[in-house]
């Protein structure tokens, strides 16, 4: 019978090559978690040796988090490979905490993980469990009686406590526990005897999950996995109209959902649709949800099925009842929020916008660009700027998002405009100008030397009108360190219709 060679995976701590992770081989060997490469080479020569990657480690955690969620939406990580689950109120709906507990170990022990868990009324409790025991179900009150016997070690304080406590006598979590707590807290510090009264069910710290709790969900399991379009269609308007129901009673409307897919594989895909009112009918969700599946460019792959699909709104708000038979305004906003939902869902919410004004002077912050759905009663309220009919526009109609820089050999001096300028390997010959208009900087909003800047609306032989401006004043700004004059940069803003 071929020998199996052991295997670790090391990690670099505290500039050395240390045990990161074993198999069973080389914990057969003596090997140890922490212990240096060195030494376990020196134990065992024929080592088989990996880089530990940390990054993938991550990421397969947050995966095997995402498969937790069909559990439990309270789900938090527990770094480097530890997941706690708060399953209060969810455990029945399994068969009890023992058919959960077998459940998630089956599932993740057939994906070749090697899985220790167990349950318990704290978190710490648990997780100080599955350290040496799996599958321990402890009851409320019985804390102590189940950790009492296990290792210090269990506990996952700092290894200067661990050793400190080893050489003090202290072997066992029950030996801690029968010494006084000021006595622990002088010695070894107020964060251990809080860790210790947590793994003895004296105290809880709750846990932080990876996503906040939605305000309302809804979910469908299946007994057998689909993959049809047709069924996944169907059960997602079946869980919109359970989903409007459920918040219809309490009057609001959901802004955020998110629809989850959870396939037989583990895999889970998550779609999320914003809207820019409270939607409170199902056909409405419905159809966001069919733009957005329509215009994913990655399908949504069903696999060998989807044994669960669920729906959740995450953001909610209060529906304010509106006059809507006499009041065509409002039929008016209703459309156009709906249309603006259904364009968004489909090419996203950043690509739909809105310009709301802003109290400023400089031309390129005068205007800001915010995402459409959010702020679309901002902008039917926005006061701008009134035009007078009889005079040229001051702004040009396209504005670039960041200045050209042109081409000007010469121009009149000091706030004269140029005669002819270069821009983008075209030379145009200025017959008309007017100007300047000369705008200063917001020298407190900005870092380093900020230029006045000198504003021409000029138009060329052939009819084309542009918007150019001189950075900087020539005898005051445009001069170096010996105050000998500089060349002026000259530069395109935008173009007039």
């Amino acid at each position: 019978m071929k020998q199996e060679v052991p295997s670790i995976v090391v990690t670099k701590q505290n500039n050395a090559l240390q045990v990161f992770a074993l198999d069973d081989a080389a914990a057969r060997l003596g090997l140890e978690i922490g212990q240096p490469l060195a030494n376990a080479r020196a134990i065992c020569p024929e080592l088989t040796v990996f880089d530990a990657d940390e990054v993938a480690d991550r990421r397969t955690l947050d995966d095997i988090a995402d498969w937790c969620d069909r559990f439990t939406p309270l789900v938090a990580l527990d770094p480097p490979h530890g997941l706690f689950l708060d399953i209060t109120g969810c455990a029945h709906l399994f068969g009890g905490e023992a058919a959960l507990l077998r459940m998630v170990c089956a599932a993740l022990s057939g994906r070749g993980f090697a899985v220790s868990a167990a349950i318990a009324g704290t978190s710490i409790c648990a997780r100080t469990m599955t350290r040496c025991v799996s599958g321990k179900i402890v009851a409320d009150g019985e804390e102590a009686e189940a950790v009492g016997p296990l290792p210090v070690s269990a506990l996952g304080a700092d290894e200067a406590i661990t050793r400190g406590l080893r050489r003090a006598g202290l072997k066992t979590i029950g030996d801690v526990a029968s010494r006084a707590r000021h006595e622990i807290t002088a010695r070894f510090g107020a964060r251990f005897t809080s860790l210790l009264e947590q793994a003895l069910g004296e105290g809880d710290a709750p846990i932080s999950p990876r996503k906040p709790l939605p305000d309302y969900i809804v979910e469908k399991r299946f007994a057998e996995p689909v993959s049809t379009e047709a069924v996944i269609s169907v059960t997602l308007s079946g869980l919109a109209e359970m989903l409007v129901k459920a918040m219809d009673r309490q009057g609001k409307g959901a802004r955020r959902l998110e629809a989850s897919f959870f396939r037989t594989d583990g895999a889970v895909r998550a779609i999320v649709v914003d809207t820019g009112r409270p939607v409170t009918r199902g056909e409405v969700i419905d159809r966001l949800f069919r733009e957005r599946l329509e215009a994913l460019n990655d399908p949504l792959d069903p696999g060998f099925g989807f044994d669960l699909i669920r729906l959740s709104a995450s953001r909610t708000e209060i529906v304010v009842q509106q006059q809507r038979d006499l009041d065509a305004n409002v039929h008016d906003d209703d459309e156009l929020a709906a249309l603006i939902d259904r364009i968004a869902a489909r090419i996203g919410g950043r690509r739909v916008v809105v310009h709301l004004p802003q109290d400023t002077h400089i031309p390129e912050r005068a205007v800001l660009a915010v995402p459409a759905q959010h702020s679309l009663a901002a902008a039917a309220q926005a006061a701008w700027p009134a035009r007078t009919e009889t005079e040229p526009p001051l702004r040009p109609l396209r504005l670039f998002e960041k200045p050209e820089p042109i081409k000007v050999p010469f121009a009149t001096v000091p706030d004269g405009p140029p005669h002819h300028f270069t821009w983008r390997r075209a030379t145009h010959a200025v017959v008309r100008v007017e100007g300047p208009e000369r705008i200063a900087m917001e020298w407190w909003k900005r870092d380093g030397k900020v230029l006045t800047r000198d504003y021409f609306r000029v138009e060329d032989a052939e009819g084309l009108r542009f918007w150019i401006f001189r950075d900087g004043l020539y005898g005051s700004e445009l001069a170096d360190e010996k105050g000998e004059p500089v060349p002026a940069n000259w530069f395109v803003h935008g173009l007039f219709a």
